[in-house]
């Protein structure tokens, strides 16, 4: 099987791109000339800036794939373009959407792939919906062979996986931790939520790879583990060998000091999240989750602490940590009675 990555080196891809060459399977990323430590061994490279879409169709020109997955498009835009580029020129076009399309809170429990997409307080959200409605109109009426697949919160070594955090520098939770500092837990920490790591995905992904029967089809690809935000952030302690000072705020009163943490709080991690995997597991027989959330983000810790260059700090997010953490606890002083 010959298979085409646009991206292919980042937090979920970089292991699906792994798994995919130990598989067997003949893998070509196409990125802008970058391979560092997470460029799959034996896989093969053309350099083009994915953007430039002539830069592109001339670094493709000739070429055609069983597979091509496309990991960094995030608009309608991109995505009719890929349609344009890739019709005809291969036999499964998978498009890496999200499960935060789904609908904000479910009215059905649990979730599953007919559950609605419609997600009105993220746009990244809204935009991965409008991207499938795209897809989908191009399956139904040309054939274009898509298929869709819905990661939730997954994360790698490169991440510690948090429902407040810095998205490019993730050890600052631990050294909040670490510091004593206060380490902020959004609502009363008892919302539940799915942790899946990267190398369950990639099974999964991978399965789905080549499979004609997935064609058309959605799928997201998750962890059966079910925590809640405080056991999450436990276990996170746990693997940094200390005890999180945890405070609980209210989602909407974050967002009130930090409005751009709206759509990734209240419209995905605020919500319980649990999924049934009954499709994957029946499209890709013997599929299981299993790496533990606790094995896997002390295998994160483990490897930020291998890499001290990776352990930077946000300092504009502890910042803000600290003024949240200030403006709760006197609202929550002025709420309680005076004594006597």
């Amino acid at each position: 099987m010959k298979a085409l990555f646009i991206g292919g080196t980042g937090v979920i891809s970089s292991a699906v791109s792994r798994l995919a060459v130990e598989r067997g399977i003949d893998l070509t990323l196409l990125n802008r000339g970058q391979q560092g430590e997470f460029f799959p061994r034996g896989a093969k490279q053309i350099v083009a800036d994915s953007r430039d879409r002539e830069a592109v169709r001339e670094a493709l020109r000739g070429t055609s794939f069983d597979v091509v997955a496309d990991w960094i498009a995030y608009t309608p835009e991109q995505a009719g373009a890929d349609v344009e580029l890739f019709s005809g020129r291969t036999g499964q076009y998978f498009f890496i959407s999200s499960a935060s399309a789904y609908q904000k809170p479910p009215a059905h429990w649990p979730i599953t792939e007919s559950t609605p997409l419609v997600n009105p307080y993220w746009q990244y959200s809204r935009d991965k919906i409008a991207c499938e409605d795209l897809l989908v109109r191009e399956y139904r009426e040309r054939g274009f062979p898509i298929t869709i697949v819905r990661p939730s919160h997954t994360y790698g070594v490169t991440k510690i996986p948090v429902a407040l955090g810095s998205w490019n520098h993730p050890w600052t939770i631990v050294d909040r931790m670490r510091r004593g500092k206060k380490v902020i837990v959004p609502g009363d920490g008892t919302s539940l939520w799915t942790m899946t790591h990267n190398s369950d995905l990639a099974k999964g992904f991978v399965g789905l790879m080549g499979n004609v029967h997935a064609i058309g089809h959605a799928f997201h690809i998750t962890s059966d583990e079910v925590l809640t935000w405080d056991q999450i952030y436990r276990l996170i302690g746990a693997a940094a060998e200390t005890e999180p000072d945890i405070v609980h705020v209210a989602s909407e009163f974050i967002a009130a000091f930090n409005p751009d943490s709206r759509g990734g709080l209240i419209g995905d991690k605020a919500q319980c999240a649990i999924f049934d995997n009954a499709k994957i597991k029946a499209f890709v027989p013997g599929y299981v989750a299993t790496v533990p959330f606790a094995q896997g983000v002390r295998e994160s810790v483990q490897w930020f602490e291998r890499h001290p260059e990776r352990c930077t700090i946000d300092e504009g997010f502890n910042a803000l940590c600290e003024r949240i953490v200030e403006a709760n606890q006197a609202a929550l002083r002025m709420a309680r009675p005076a004594p006597g």
